[in-house]
């Protein structure tokens, strides 16, 4: 993330001139290794709309709130003290960076994230970073509810077993414990939960949108994803 979350012009002030990018997908796609890249070579800010929703359950976890408890929740959500700067995460003045990036915590987020009230808390945060000369977001619903005028929308996507050898080699390449079995369950069942739920649920759109992952290599995805918005530029 490239702007302090909540400080910037809300979702009616940006000029619709202002491009988005936005690419969805499901957990360990790839999609925000992806987004920072064409982000960089692109000069645009950068939203990743995952750390939000983790800094709400780390939050929610902290204040003793129940993963099931919509009203404590989005209380916690309405009030978040998040700010994304240089790339940090402050969590009332705590770096938690590293913290929202847990298994636990990302299993929590996606939980979290199914409440519609939650969603809605938090959905001028995220508009909040279109700003000039554009953006590329990052998330489960940037193109179909946060950014539905984005420019380009893109769907990125992957087998459930080779995302879960990536999040599987990402974790072992920290140092951080891992199990594929394990990592594998929890993806399906996160798929499951994220495209089931009631509001804004994950979902593919247009065929056209859609970017298979499975055989390309990040950098030829980020240039797949660049080569789109020239397309559509060029509209």
């Amino acid at each position: 993330m490239s702007a302090a979350i909540g400080t910037g012009p809300s979702s009616a002030s940006p000029a619709r001139s202002v491009p988005v990018i936005a690419i969805d997908g499901p957990s360990a796609s790839g999609k925000g290794t992806v987004a920072e890249r064409v982000a960089r070579r692109l000069g645009f800010h950068y939203l990743d709309s995952g750390a939000i929703y983790r800094a709400a359950a780390l939050a929610a976890q902290q204040a003793g709130v129940a993963s099931d408890d919509v009203a404590g929740l989005t209380a916690i959500a309405t009030a978040l003290p998040l700010v994304c700067s240089g790339g940090r995460i402050l969590l009332g003045g705590t770096d938690v960076s590293e913290a929202i990036r847990s298994e636990p915590i990302s299993a929590a987020a996606s939980a979290v994230a199914a409440f519609g009230p939650v969603r809605a808390a938090l959905l001028e945060r995220q508009r909040a970073f279109r700003q000039p000369p554009g953006l590329v977001a990052d998330g489960r619903d940037m193109g179909s509810v946060v950014f539905p005028d984005a420019l380009l929308r893109v769907f990125l996507t992957a087998s459930a077993r080779v995302r879960a050898t990536r999040r599987h080699k990402q974790l072992m390449e920290k140092g951080l414990p891992a199990n594929l079995d394990l990592i594998l369950q929890d993806l399906v069942t996160r798929d499951d939960r994220d495209s089931r739920r009631a509001v804004a649920p994950l979902q593919a759109g247009a065929p056209d949108t859609v970017l298979d992952s499975d055989a390309m290599t990040i950098d030829e995805v980020v240039d797949e994803v660049l080569e789109r918005y020239r397309r559509a530029v060029a509209i």
